[in-house]
This record gives C-alpha cells, sequence and structure tokens, in this order.
C-alpha cells in the first residue's frame, strides 16, 4: 500500500498552486478513498460471548464520504463528515486447542467533524474526531457445534492529514485515523491509513 501513498503525496507536490479554486475548502464535496487497514484485538464481549482473538490482521480498506467545509476565517477551516468503509479479508481467527475464535467486522459508518489550517495555497493540514458504529460478526466453534452473531459496535474516532487541490474543483487527501471499536470492554483498536479523491461542487 505504500506506492499509493507515495503517489498522491507525489502527486500533491507537483501542482502548481495556482491550480486552486479562488474560495478553497468551502463547501460540499464527495469523494472516495482507499488504503490499509489493521485491527488489532485482544478479548472482546460479543453476541457469542467474551471471544479471545489476541491477533491483529492487515487488509485492504475502502469506501466513499461526502463532506461540508465551512471557511470561518482566512486560514481556518471547519467541517463536518460521514462516510460508509468495507475492508477485504480482514476476518481475525484463533485456533485454540478446543475452540475456534473469529471476529469478521463488516461495513463501517462514521460521523466526524474536523479542524484545518490552510499551510499553503491549495494546502489543508487538519485534525479529525468523530463517532464510528461498525457492523461486525462473532463466531465461536468447539465440540457442539458453532454459535455465530452480528452486532453494530459504538466507538470514537480520531485522525490527521493534509488535502490539496490538484485541479479547480478536485483535491486528493492523506489521513491517518485511530478507532477505538472495543464497545466499552477488551481490546479492539483500528489503524487506517487512507488516500482519498474529493470533487468540490
Amino acid at each position: 500500500m505504500k506506492s499509493i501513498y507515495l503517489a498522491a503525496l507525489a502527486l500533491a507536490s507537483a501542482v502548481p498552486a495556482g491550480a486552486a479554486q479562488a474560495e478553497e475548502f468551502d463547501g460540499p464535496y464527495a469523494g472516495v478513498q482507499l488504503g490499509w487497514n489493521e485491527d488489532d484485538v485482544g478479548t472482546v464481549g460479543s453476541g457469542v460471548g467474551r471471544i479471545s482473538v489476541d491477533k491483529s490482521q492487515d487488509s485492504f480498506a475502502g469506501g466513499g464520504y461526502i463532506g461540508y467545509d465551512f471557511r470561518v476565517a482566512p486560514k481556518v477551516v471547519l467541517g463536518v463528515e460521514g462516510d460508509i468503509g468495507f475492508a477485504a479479508d480482514d476476518r481475525i481467527t484463533r485456533k485454540g486447542r478446543d475452540t475456534i475464535s473469529s471476529l469478521d467486522p463488516k461495513r463501517s459508518l462514521s460521523l466526524s467533524a474536523r479542524a484545518g489550517y490552510i499551510v499553503a495555497d491549495g494546502t489543508l493540514a487538519y485534525i479529525r474526531g468523530g463517532y464510528t458504529n461498525a457492523r461486525v460478526r462473532a463466531s465461536l466453534t468447539d465440540a457442539d457445534g458453532t454459535i455465530a452473531s452480528s452486532s453494530d459496535r459504538d466507538a470514537w474516532l480520531v485522525g490527521g492529514g493534509v488535502e490539496k487541490y490538484i485541479m479547480p474543483d478536485v483535491s486528493v487527501r492523506l489521513e491517518y485515523r485511530f478507532t477505538d471499536l472495543s464497545d466499552g470492554s477488551g481490546k479492539f483498536d483500528r489503524h487506517q491509513a487512507l488516500a482519498g479523491v474529493s470533487y468540490r461542487f
């Protein structure tokens, strides 16, 4: 995945400042993003009881988002964003002596706010924080068979990144996110590095 981030960074760096529109980072936008996802899970509660996984799993992540930025000062931007995300091959399984435990994350929905500062023409550095809801399927197999249950996990996220215009209505961004999916018990941490492309209306 490093090549994705390096390519996006190189592209952003190569674009002259004149590509930015007159009133940058203000108004509605929509975009797509993709990148790297790591779920680091210890022992967590689930619909089938407490599950001990004690593993981490790397996977490919992608999704889409919509948002709105408010240019509240010449160099200060506040915004709100909603997104939906998915990951591929992110099921985490642990085989014990008598049991097989697994967690299979499905979709995630997030609503977050961000605050940014325009560090150069067409370039915004920002921090982000908000709420996430993730759908996760848990299963436990033992001598009596397999039981499984899907449930929603409430979580919070924090992160930050850099966004840069590459055309009057198009920007690219690189962002890191940390999400705590433990839902009040155990350990279920998510780390993401995401590259996105946004179109501004």
